[in-house]
């Protein structure tokens, strides 16, 4: 498999880390008046252990360490593997774009 980085061009699939799904939101320990959640621990616990196996498409997290160091999210087919879009996550790329990537 190959994957198309914004910043480096297509690469191959080595030079990437799959972190997994990129749709679940951390939760909040606190509610907006400060309070502490009675069930934080028990949405926590399901933030972190519980995912869903999709199988079709499916929006990804990946990083490219052997590359641009860029964190991605990856629209991919989980059952063909073909890859539908690759951009870049929110807030990753900006030492590329600046030229400060070593």
């Amino acid at each position: 498999m190959r994957i198309a980085c914004p910043f480096c061009g297509e690469r191959e699939l080595g030079e990437f880390t799959y972190l997994g799904d990129a749709a679940p939101k951390r939760p909040s320990a606190f509610a907006d008046d400060g309070s502490e959640q009675p069930d934080a621990q028990d949405a926590f616990h399901d933030y972190v252990y519980l995912r869903d196996n999709i199988a079709g498409e499916m929006t990804e997290s990946w990083y490219h360490g052997g590359g641009c160091r860029s964190w991605l999210t990856i629209t991919r087919s989980t059952t063909t593997h073909e890859i539908k879009a690759v951009k870049a996550a929110p807030g990753a790329g900006a030492r590329v774009a600046a030229g400060l990537a070593s």
